[in-house]
């Protein structure tokens, strides 16, 4: 049994997923993917986790670097995206990094001389926990928004929210 919870934000409604003990989902009302993992059976229910996500939430949309993060099951029978979803985890408040670093970080960790980048971008529109799982922060070549399936709309505006210097990093040296 899986349980929802609704979140309103600055950019809209959020539907929170947790199969009891932590969250299995966060997705914008009507993205792409929207609830991609949520079993059949759910309902509609008050937990802890919600409760912890909605705090990280809260301070996350104040602008500030949440200090903490909810439990997290990210559903997946893919390795692939694992490995991506991992990655994604691990790039900090305020940086990006395009898709092609995640293939070489992954083609580096493998052992084999390169990775799809397009392959990437499957994993990391599929996110099931946007935000926390900041998929956001991944950008195209020369730092240009493309793929983000809460809309390219929220994206340029999670971004701003994090203060993010995506163009200095791909802006030429002078």
């Amino acid at each position: 049994m899986d349980y929802t919870h609704h979140y309103e934000s600055p950019l809209g409604g959020i539907t929170l997923a947790s199969d009891g003990e932590a969250l299995t989902g966060l997705w914008f009302d009507g993205q792409k993917y929207f609830a991609s993992t949520l079993l059949e059976n759910y309902k509609e229910k008050p937990l802890p986790v919600f409760t912890e996500a909605d705090r990280w939430l809260d301070i996350y949309f104040s602008g500030t670097v949440p200090d903490f993060t909810p439990r997290l099951h990210l559903r997946t029978t893919s390795s692939f995206r694992k490995t991506v979803w991992d990655i994604l985890l691990a790039i900090p408040y305020g940086k990006t990094i395009i898709y092609g670093e995640i293939a070489n970080l992954m083609a580096k960790q493998k052992g084999i001389p390169r990775m799809s980048a397009q392959a990437v971008g499957g994993a990391v529109g599929h996110n099931p926990i946007a935000l926390i799982v900041p998929c956001h922060r991944v950008v195209g070549t020369k730092g240009s928004l493309t793929g983000y399936a809460g809309g390219i709309d929220k994206k340029s505006k999670l971004l701003e929210l994090e203060q993010a210097e995506i163009m200095k990093r791909f802006m030429p040296k002078k």
